[in-house]
């Protein structure tokens, strides 16, 4: 199935529905598929690519869906790139059509950027009528969206989302038309994330109106909460951190919030407590995805969470670290070094299977025969189906011929008191091949003695796995969505070593 046909079916079911904007500047149904038409029709047979370089706007769907019904690639870019490397990005797609925010367009003067707002009134002098509609592409096989990886420590990759990926990813996990006419999400996830292209699609097949967050503050996000009466929302774990901070142990005064879902990274335990009280009437939901796979394959639910919070059994009370279980369109497999699956509870590399699952690179497979992905997530689905994520199999320390994941002893670190932050790397060292380092940072107001640290730690791990060094910063870098630059933390540690990273 083609995305071109979501167009049809949102036209169709949700003619009069308002789908896009907030108070000021509303889309409904009927007028979103005029506008796809009308972008198609520039787009078709003049471009080879549409490319979006901004902050989230309401034109984001528009401008993805002409793509989609023009037959051509949809490439979100990530607008904070330093000028190289942008620029580098989108000379990989020659004769495109680049769309892009008044901010952003300076930057981009080689590439005849068309800022949104602009772009829209360029549409409006086209008349369909005259120049004939474009037929719609119909070929599910065609590469739909390409995402590009961050390339903190090499140049970016492409991951290639098809349309039947997409479609099947919808199909299998959205009901279209259940959302009620009153509803409506706050997005705020980046639009070059996996995640702000699945909020985007699913929201919208649901019937729910979406409200854009061009640029993340806790004080902005809960006054838009408040303002447009946001019924669902979706954030990344630093600004689920920063919202929870600024409420600084009040209550969300509206009544709105129904859900909030939360991922792309790993949330500390604590953070999550505090949220659910903060949120005593939201329903949370961890959702847990991969670029490769076109977004969630494993949920923790509501009544997952509240469980999991009210509950004394430590088993029960052990899933608020969990990313929740496996949706029924996906197969699982954790895998040890030979490739035989493990029991429940054992660790090892997790592979995924399932129709919505890409695998592939710039048309560089990565399936096995049989369509298996391997994630290079390292993790385990304990005897209840829960999933339970590691790190990444890449970040594994091996002191003394000992493997050891990273995320163990951060987790351990992050349950101390007054620790906001972790990050756990292997150093190069002669006698144990690595040692391991701990970079914490403290939560405001508040100062640790990084001998304490090891104490704690060393009382819940083995001394093999307690690091020798704790190194207290006042932050830690970070990608958009949240996810622990841990390359460059470990690159910045080495070099004081004067060593190697490899």
């Amino acid at each position: 199935m083609h995305l071109s046909s979501f167009v049809e079916m949102v036209e169709s079911g949700f003619d009069d529905r308002v789908l896009l904007g907030d108070q000021k500047s509303r889309i409904t149904g009927t007028e979103f598929g005029f506008l796809v038409r009308l972008g198609a029709t520039q787009v078709h047979n003049q471009y080879a690519s549409v490319i979006y370089v901004g902050e989230n706007h309401s034109l984001l769907p528009v401008a993805l869906f002409a793509a989609a019904w023009a037959g051509v690639p949809f490439v979100p870019v990530n607008y904070r790139l330093e000028d190289r490397q942008l620029h580098s990005l989108l000379e990989r797609y020659p004769n495109s059509l680049v769309l892009t925010d008044p901010l952003t367009s300076d930057r981009l003067a080689g590439f005849s950027p068309k800022v949104f707002e602009k772009w829209l009134d360029e549409l409006s002098t086209i008349d369909l009528e005259e120049v004939g509609p474009t037929e719609p592409a119909e070929d599910d096989d065609d590469v739909a969206v390409v995402l590009f990886t961050s390339g903190t420590t090499s140049e970016p990759k492409s991951a290639l989302l098809r349309h039947r990926h997409l479609m099947a990813y919808l199909l299998g996990s959205v009901e279209f038309g259940s959302a009620e006419s009153s509803e409506a999400v706050l997005v705020s996830v980046p639009p070059y994330h996996v995640a702000g292209v699945a909020n985007m699609l699913s929201n919208l097949f649901s019937g729910r109106r979406l409200v854009y967050l061009a640029s993340f503050t806790a004080q902005e996000w809960l006054t838009r909460v408040a303002d447009e009466k946001i019924t669902h929302a979706m954030v990344v774990p630093t600004m689920l951190s920063r919202i929870v901070e600024h409420l600084d142990g009040g209550v969300l005064s509206t009544s709105t919030l129904r859900s909030l879902s939360y991922g792309g990274a790993k949330v500390s335990e604590r953070v999550i407590r505090q949220a659910l009280q903060a949120f005593p009437n939201t329903g949370f939901v961890n959702a847990y995805g991969l670029t490769e796979t076109a977004s969630t394959i494993a949920v923790l639910g509501p009544d997952d969470h509240r469980e999991a919070l009210s509950s004394d059994d430590p088993m029960i009370q052990r899933r608020l670290s969990s990313v929740g279980q496996v949706l029924p369109m996906i197969e699982i497999e954790i895998r040890d070094e030979h490739e035989q699956v493990v029991a429940a509870g054992e660790s090892g590399l997790i592979y995924l299977r399932g129709e919505q699952v890409s695998g592939e690179y710039a048309g560089v497979s990565l399936l096995d025969s049989d369509g298996w992905f391997c994630t290079r997530d390292q993790g385990s689905i304990d005897a209840d189906g829960y999933l339970y994520i590691e790190g990444r199999v890449d970040d594994t320390i091996i002191r003394g011929g000992e493997n050891i994941a990273p995320a163990e002893i951060e987790s351990v670190l992050l349950a101390q008191p007054g620790i906001a932050e972790a990050c756990v790397v292997g150093l190069p060292d002669d006698e144990w091949g690595q040692r391991i380092v701990a970079v914490v940072v403290c939560s405001e107001g508040h100062v640790v003695d990084p001998k304490t640290l090891q104490d704690s730690v060393r009382d819940v791990l083995r001394g093999s796995k307690t690091p020798e060094e704790i190194i207290v910063r006042d932050s830690l870098p970070h990608t958009e969505t949240g996810k622990m630059l841990r390359r460059v933390v470990l690159s910045e540690l080495v070099a004081r070593q004067g060593g190697s990273a490899s």
